[in-house]
């Protein structure tokens, strides 16, 4: 086991040697585990058997998201996000963002304690910082929203234009919200700019509030069939 994963079960859990354990490489596979030696700095495990875990949604879900100036809404978010499901993450930098760096490392490891809390097998990707304009020269095919707050441009319901088991990326701004050229390049690259409804919400909650209305359209889906 890694030495931090390590330390944690021996000298948190208190487990010893002969305990069964259950692990996950992060990469959509779960494996029952005995222990074979008790070191917190370098456990061992026996393998006992191993099953794939493949994620519940559906679809590949892409979040890009202005990082927030506060570090711990951050962190919440990131939290949250893993444990809704999503399948990577971007930190992208835009005209009017706050955080010009990102914490990948910390937020790693957020991530990584959020998908052994929710009982995942598979962890997100991370990406470092990336240039708004080269995110979106890059982005792939599916669907594809940009949350935009300025009342002057004709925006629709994410909730009713959100398509069920459909690759998605959702784009979200920073505090300043994007630029008028950002979004007129947004828009260049086949996003479609989208509400969350009537309330005005943070960076963080927008986020949350897109991705769990895709998990929400795929679930309504499959009560229909």
């Amino acid at each position: 086991m890694p030495e931090d994963e390590a330390g944690h079960c021996i000298r948190v859990l208190r487990h010893k040697v002969g305990d069964e354990i259950v692990c996950t490489d992060g990469k959509g596979h779960r494996y029952a585990c005995r222990i074979a030696d008790a070191n917190p700095r370098h456990t061992e495990l026996e393998i006992l058997s191993r099953e794939s875990v493949p994620t519940h949604w559906g679809c590949r879900i892409t979040l890009a998201v202005s990082p927030t100036k506060n570090s711990d809404r951050m962190e919440w978010m990131l939290e949250k996000a893993v444990e809704i499901g999503v399948d990577r993450i971007v930190p992208v930098k835009c005209a009017h963002s706050e955080r010009k760096k990102a914490n990948v490392e910390r937020w790693r490891k957020v991530m990584v304690s959020a998908m052994k809390q929710s009982l995942k097998a598979t962890l997100p990707e991370i990406c470092d910082m990336t240039d708004l304009n080269i995110f979106l020269s890059e982005c792939g095919t599916g669907q594809k929203f940009v949350g935009y707050c300025d009342d002057s441009m004709k925006r629709l319901s994410m909730v009713c234009e959100c398509s069920p088991q459909t690759d998605t990326t959702i784009l979200i701004g920073p505090e300043g919200d994007f630029s008028a050229d950002e979004i007129d390049e947004a828009l260049r690259s086949g996003f479609k700019a989208v509400t969350f409804g009537e309330s005005r919400l943070r960076t963080e909650t927008a986020a949350l509030f897109a991705l769990q209305t895709v998990h929400i359209v795929n679930q309504m889906d499959a009560c229909n069939r």
